[in-house]
């Protein structure tokens, strides 16, 4: 087994988790309906979960503790697709995110369930129950507001157009994907990838919604290898505060 490659797996989902647990929780007391706060409050905390899980398990590998891998890198230090950093901006634009990464996430773990690292197989078969609830609370939503006023077609439509390209880059491949896949730790981000768009266009085709043409997309690449937008620095700096207050405050 690859070490390095099996780190650079873990950080990157590690990392997806945090960051969107993050921007996730920023809907608390902002949400359109109360149980949309409490909805993403709940996945918030699920995210969040499961990347202290994964840092965990990097711990183990010899890396550093989750909370100085959590709070004390910079920018340049993360694996996250730049998908998760972006701003909330409006509703639409959020549940367009949080459809189009939960059921990439959801996938994921799924195909996890079959790694040959115990550890990640035994955690995946842990952490695909908590992801029904992400996925079933997309998946209805966009269903409801896809099909329902002209107003939030066009908007659901306009988020979805802006959110693909960056969501395309869930699967930049890994410089270690072969070793990855020989080893049989995962299955590989290509094949995630076409699982993913089969899941997408099935429920989209239940809903006024057009996907775009794949061919056509330019995914906007770099966040797995710390090439970040100029959004994600601020963002760890606020969410570091209280660990830079109190070190020894926990989870």
């Amino acid at each position: 087994m690859n070490e390095i490659g099996l780190k650079e797996l873990l950080y990157k989902m590690a990392d997806d988790l945090l960051i969107l647990g993050h921007r996730n929780s920023e809907w608390t007391g902002m949400g359109p309906l109360l149980e949309e706060d409490i909805a993403f409050s709940s996945m918030a905390q699920d995210k969040v979960g499961q990347s202290l899980a994964l840092y965990t398990i990097l711990h183990q590998l010899g890396e550093q503790d989750p909370d100085t891998v959590a709070f004390t890198r910079n920018a340049g230090q993360f694996h996250n697709c730049i998908l998760v950093e972006l701003p909330n901006q409006e509703y639409d634009f959020s549940l367009i995110r949080h459809f189009l990464f939960d059921m990439a996430d959801a996938l994921r773990w799924e195909m996890l369930t079959q790694s040959s690292y115990e550890p990640l197989s035994l955690l995946a078969k842990k952490v695909r129950g908590e992801l029904r609830y992400h996925t079933l609370h997309a998946t209805t939503w966009m269903k409801q507001l896809g099909s329902a006023t002209e107003t939030s077609i066009a908007r659901l439509q306009q988020s979805l157009t802006t959110v693909t390209p960056f969501a395309l880059a869930i699967f930049e491949e890994s410089p270690y994907e072969k070793e990855i896949i020989e080893s049989g730790v995962f299955e590989g981000e290509k094949v995630l990838m076409e699982k993913w768009k089969l899941k997408i266009a099935d429920v989209i085709s239940q809903t006024q919604l057009m996907l775009p043409d794949w061919k056509t997309i330019t995914p906007m690449l770099g966040g797995r290898t710390g090439k970040h937008s100029e959004h994600l620095q601020p963002m760890l700096e606020e969410m570091s505060e209280v660990f830079r207050i109190d070190p020894t405050a926990e989870w």
